[in-house]
């Protein structure tokens, strides 16, 4: 459809031309008889009208040539459009223009936003693929030993040994749930943030009497020093950053170690550091250490396994209340968390 109303505008353009040419030659015939002067002079025009003619053609045809590829353009974006819609997002466009314009602005944009809805939809499956592995290893043990226990020739300790593993599976289920639940409210922009005047070194040194039980029983040993700070944050989201982060000290830390936790004011910041003489992270691991399901080598004991969203939900805190954390650590010699927190 297209093809052919090009086709015809350069068919009037050809016999407005010719047209033109015919006329003028014809007159030609006229011009001789004319005299010397004149004729010249006519002649002189007769070519100015010709070459603008001519002009007028290669401009319309140039015009339609550049329209008829805009329309190209337009209609593999709405198809690539289309193949969005229905969930392939390895679309790229590629036109080779000359020059920078508005169209190239389009191109570019577009590629980005496939690009981008590629990782997030690779996100989701790497996502959806981690939930359930998380899932299926405490349902497979809680199955297995539910039916070791219709046995019944196992001793009283036998069986009292598999109800506690099916207790802990079922509270490593919870856990996962939970934590899925809370940081799925924390990404969205409807999770409830209210930010009051508290003192933090007060809620620090709180969090570290609960865990009283714990360090206790390792034996470790505590080097606190908290400066008296007040800061203006959410209470109840804050208590679960240094639960989580002092529970990883006090887990990954033998028998006997040593944690460290620092309170001070830099400027407008208070800066608390957490650290410990543990297993340590891998230099590789220390990239990927937030990354929602990650759970460094080391970790993945039974005793010392988690759901791997415990530091993805503390980094999502601190970034809610536009604050750093990062980590510093060497195997085999400890692990350092800092975080920087605006005071006010």
């Amino acid at each position: 459809m297209r093809g052919n109303r090009l086709f015809k505008k350069m068919l009037g353009m050809l016999f407005f031309v010719t047209f033109i040419s015919i006329s003028f030659s014809a007159g030609y015939y006229i011009i001789e008889l004319l005299p010397l002067r004149l004729n010249e002079y006519v002649r002189y025009l007769a070519t100015i009208v010709t070459s603008i003619a001519i002009m007028i053609l290669i401009g319309h045809l140039i015009h339609a040539i550049h329209h008829n590829k805009r329309v190209n353009i337009y209609l593999e974006i709405i198809d690539a459009l289309r193949k969005i819609a229905n969930g392939d997002y390895n679309v790229q466009l590629d036109f080779n223009m000359d020059k920078k314009n508005e169209m190239t602005d389009i191109i570019n944009h577009f590629n980005h936003m496939a690009k981008q809805l590629k990782q997030m939809e690779e996100m989701r499956q790497e996502f959806i693929s981690n939930v359930s592995h998380e899932i299926q290893s405490p349902l497979t043990s809680i199955v297995g030993f539910a039916q070791a226990l219709q046995f019944n020739k196992l001793t009283i300790e036998e069986r009292n040994h598999y109800l506690h593993i099916i207790e802990t599976e079922s509270r490593r289920l919870s856990k996962l749930s939970d934590n899925l639940l809370k940081l799925t409210s924390l990404e969205s922009e409807h999770h409830p943030f209210e930010r009051t005047d508290f003192r933090l070194d007060q809620q620090i040194r709180t969090i570290i009497l609960a865990c009283e039980p714990a360090w206790l029983e390792k034996e470790l040993e505590l080097d606190i020093a908290l400066d008296n700070i007040p800061i203006v944050a959410d209470q109840d989201l804050m208590s679960q950053v240094w639960t989580n982060l002092i529970h990883n000290s006090i887990k990954f830390t033998r028998h006997r170690g040593k944690i460290t936790i620092r309170l001070q004011q830099i400027d407008s910041l208070a800066s608390i550091t957490i650290s410990d003489n543990g297993i340590g992270i891998s230099e590789i691991d220390q990239f990927h250490i937030f990354e929602r399901f990650y759970k460094a080598d080391l970790a993945r004991e039974r005793s010392k396994s988690g759901s791997g969203l415990g530091l993805s939900i503390v980094k999502r805190i601190i970034e809610m209340h536009e604050g750093t954390i990062s980590v510093k650590s060497e195997l085999e010699k400890g692990t350092t968390f800092n975080i920087l927190l605006p005071i006010s």
